[in-house]
């Protein structure tokens, strides 16, 4: 698993803790709904990065008896989890704040501590999405898909639950601004409700794009295209190679691809060569393609 995943992670929980002490403090001042929802979520994102990174230990842990292919899904269900909390905790709270702020008959106050905690909190999740950004761009296999095609089809959830808890937690902070500044024009908390209910929305969306991606890991998914491709032309340059068929790949992790291939070698080989061709075949696999961890070959001869 990459250190940089670990260091997004991390970057992400410390600006989440220290905001969410910010929001609580500030929603305490100033009564406001949208704030308290705020700190709802950030609350719900640093339990979310303490549970990605349990996920990404328990990735790591070796293959055993009961698990001879390793735990590197565990890193899915965890992710699964999170897009789950999301929902729950942060989308269903924060809605629930904002009506209930509906029957609330008192005025937002001190608007200007909201905005002071809301403004520093747009800069801590700023920070922590660019970091995010960056060290997916360095991770990315292809620079010429668009940025968010490629964040939709990363094999990499501790990246892309990150960015899209961060870029929520920025759309967040504009909206409750927003709340914050109509309550205070309007002299109504109304708009400080709609602005929690807006929030709730927006984090729903979000868990629900997120349990979709990782259904599809969680459940199996193939390596990318290109890697497929690249692992059949370098079956078919092999001269002992007649035909192969495609290769069946299945993503156990981040980096952790299982792969099975079905070859015919040409008729003339013995036992022994096609032996050799085989670790020969294997060698250069795992050269071009480090994250390949187990390569299980169907040998095949013409007749």
């Amino acid at each position: 698993m990459p250190e940089e995943s670990t260091r997004t992670i991390y970057a992400a929980m410390i600006a989440n803790i220290a905001i969410g002490v910010a929001k609580f403090f500030g929603a305490a001042i100033s009564g406001s709904s949208a704030m308290l929802s705020e700190g709802i979520h950030s609350v719900v994102d640093s339990i979310n990065e303490v549970l990605l990174l349990y996920g990404l230990k328990r990735s790591k842990k070796e293959p055993d008896e009961d698990h001879p292919l390793g735990h590197g899904q565990e890193i899915y269900f965890w992710s699964l989890v999170v897009a789950v909390l999301i929902f729950a905790l942060g989308g269903g709270i924060s809605i629930y704040e904002g009506f209930k702020s509906f029957h609330d008959s008192r005025e937002s106050t001190n608007a200007i501590v909201s905005y002071g905690v809301l403004s520093i909190a747009a800069v801590f999740e700023g920070t922590a999405l660019f970091i995010s950004v960056q060290e997916f761009n360095q991770e990315r296999s292809d620079n010429n898909i668009n940025f968010w095609k490629a964040l939709r089809r990363s094999k990499n959830p501790t990246t892309f639950v990150v960015i899209f808890e961060d870029t929520a937690a920025l759309l967040g902070i504009v909206v409750a601004i927003l709340g914050v500044f109509l309550s205070e024009l309007t002299g109504t908390i109304f708009y400080d409700g709609l602005a929690s209910i807006i929030i709730g929305v927006i984090l729903t969306i979000v868990a629900i794009v997120l349990v979709i991606e990782t259904k599809g890991l969680l459940i199996g998914e193939s390596a990318f295209p290109e890697v497929r491709d690249s692992i059949k032309n370098i079956v078919v340059k092999d001269t002992s190679v007649y035909k192969v068929e495609s290769p069946i790949t299945l993503q156990l992790g981040p980096t952790d691809i299982l792969l099975a291939l079905s070859i015919e070698f040409q008729d003339d080989l013995t036992s022994d060569q096609i032996e050799v061709a085989i670790r020969r075949i294997k060698a250069d696999i795992w050269a071009s393609h480090h994250e390949v961890k187990r390569i299980f070959i169907e040998a095949r001869s013409i007749n």
